[in-house]
């Protein structure tokens, strides 16, 4: 990959978060608005796998992979970070109501929250690679950790807790408003700067970031340690989260079965990167088929259920 590549597809991220900005510049985001921008999201990472296809030769020309596994890594590590990246919209729905967001401050606390992701997650990226090309045995150890964190996810009973100690270490700088003061970081009240309790949104949802991060890079370079397909496929799932969330923020405790989902899918790829350098390596198409059957047998589990659970008590309300 050429420094030339790597600008272009920056100024293409910087023009879609420009554009995401632009379509959320009046604090507003309504559902079915929210639903045509998460589609046109997976519409444009469908075309830009097409591009990788047609053009993969000029996007890296000394690369190991051929156009059609390229385009296969990046499909699977594509739907691989999107469908963790759903679990991230519990904890920003976790986040939101607990510091009672104002809905017209969410889509631009989401939008900086995902800003902070993408660079939060290039670094790691980087990290990671070289970390991987230089020490091998690392690959286990992400092993290892995927598997942990897939069986942990497994056993949780739902209770989710956010972790205090952000805003305790923000509240020991500076007082704290009681209110909002729009999307200001700090005000000046009765003549000194408080920071306001979007500052310490913000702050939650960075440290969420991290935790995020260290579940998803490890995850996808059990598909591919290509830089730039890990870094695309990272951008794509990310940029298309601010919509989803808004499309899914009434729907999400409803998705009872996608924690179970997200388990065995963690663990699945903590198995597909132990095995990565031996003669068992789970080809990247069989990880992917395995991804999309996961992921669709919990959506229609979880709405099967949730039709019986509607009819249930429609039948207990009509023999009252």
């Amino acid at each position: 990959m050429t420094p030339t590549m790597y600008f272009s597809f920056f100024v293409f991220t910087l023009v879609l978060v420009l554009l995401d900005i632009w379509l959320t510049r009046h604090g507003r985001v309504t559902i079915k608005h929210a639903a045509i921008w998460s589609v046109v999201w997976f519409l444009l990472a469908l075309c830009f796998a097409v591009f990788i296809h047609f053009f993969w030769s000029y996007i890296d020309p000394n690369s190991i992979y051929s156009a059609s596994q390229a385009t296969t890594a990046f499909i699977t590590g594509y739907l691989l970070e999107k469908s963790l990246s759903v679990d991230n919209l519990f904890i920003f729905a976790i986040i939101f109501s607990q510091y009672a967001v104002p809905d017209n401050l969410r889509p631009r606390a989401l939008l900086l929250g995902v800003i902070g992701a993408l660079l939060l997650r290039a670094g790691m990226i980087v990290i990671g690679i070289h970390l991987l090309d230089e020490f091998q045995w690392l690959f286990y150890v992400f092993a290892v950790f995927l598997i942990w964190t897939g069986v942990s996810l497994a056993i949780d009973k739902g209770e989710e807790k956010l972790n205090p100690w952000p805003e305790k270490l923000l509240r020991r700088v500076a007082p704290v408003t009681e209110k909002f003061h729009g999307t200001n970081l700090s005000t000046i009240t009765k003549g000194k700067r408080h920071i306001t309790p979007f500052a310490i949104v913000l702050v939650v949802i960075a440290f969420a970031d991290v935790m995020f991060a260290l579940d998803s890079i490890p995850a996808i370079f059990a598909v591919t340690h290509q830089p730039f397909l890990v870094l695309a496929a990272n951008v794509f799932a990310l940029l298309g989260l601010r919509s989803l969330y808004f499309v899914l923020q009434g729907m999400i405790d409803k998705f009872i079965y996608l924690k179970p989902a997200l388990s065995f899918i963690m663990v699945f790829i903590g198995v597909k990167m132990a095995l990565v350098h031996t003669a068992w390596k789970i080809p990247t198409l069989i990880s992917l088929s395995v991804l999309i059957l996961t992921m669709i047998t919990a959506v229609v589990l979880s709405v099967l259920d949730t039709r019986s659970k509607a009819l249930k008590n429609k039948q207990i309300r009509d023999n009252l």
